[in-house]
């Protein structure tokens, strides 16, 4: 149980490179984002959400059980929680658009690294829920903010996008 736990907290060991480990695991998170993607769109959205959902319920698990084995809160080594923020920042955008998929991964790392409230004090609740909280609030804002992007760039005529 104890190298499942490793390798799932790791994301398959991408948590050992010693440098930006989280930003390793996000650019991942597109590989296993692009299998669940067929479902995130309006009429298949529930099933996308119970499998984020069961992704992250997964990931407070392991991460929780991963902090006693590396003896070490929120340990670097831990990455399982970028996926599920990054999987939570595609919510109901184009899922196969590679101009999403590129503008969600840098949100969501710039919301990760900057911590906006209440980001950073999410952080302080304890074990795994803490871990994955900080990742699915920054998902969640990178996510709101292309969706908002996208919504003033219909009422613009497609302007935003020459940018």
């Amino acid at each position: 149980m104890r190298k499942f736990i490793i390798i799932l907290s790791s994301f398959f060991g991408i948590g050992y490179i010693p440098i930006a480990s989280g930003t390793f695991a996000s650019l991942f998170a597109i590989l296993p984002y692009l299998l669940i993607a067929r479902f995130n769109n309006v009429k298949s959205l529930p099933i996308y959400l119970l499998l984020v959902l069961t992704f992250t319920l997964i990931a407070i698990w392991v991460s929780n059980e991963a902090e006693k084995i590396f003896n070490e809160k929120d340990s670097h080594k831990i990455v399982i929680d970028e996926v599920a923020g990054f999987f939570l920042s595609m919510v109901l955008l184009p899922a196969y658009n590679v101009k999403y998929i590129i503008a969600a991964f840098f949100l969501f790392r710039i919301y990760d690294v900057w911590k906006p409230y209440p980001i950073r004090s999410s952080q302080e609740l304890k074990g795994g829920l803490g871990v994955v909280t900080d990742d699915l609030i920054a998902g969640f804002y990178a996510c709101f903010t292309i969706h908002i992007f996208v919504f003033l760039n219909y009422i613009l005529g497609g302007m935003l996008w020459m940018l």
